[in-house]
């Protein structure tokens, strides 16, 4: 996946003003995940079903840290 042309976008549960967000760029049948405060750094990639079943289990909680 070519990402020297992504557009990023913040996440929408985005906290400290910015400081602690999750990026996410789409791809065709593809995803891509970043940190924001580390852009150079990993990117996580998935295909559509990942993708569905990442975001099925983060509103269903089970990535929450806080009790």
């Amino acid at each position: 996946m070519d990402l020297s042309k992504a557009v990023w976008r913040k996440s929408s549960r985005s906290q400290g003003g910015g400081t602690e967000c999750v990026e996410v760029a789409a791809g065709g049948t593809l995803h891509a995940v970043r940190d924001s405060k580390d852009p150079q750094g990993d990117i996580l990639i998935m295909d559509a079903s990942a993708w569905r079943d990442l975001l099925d289990r983060v509103r269903a909680g089970t990535y929450d840290l806080h009790p």
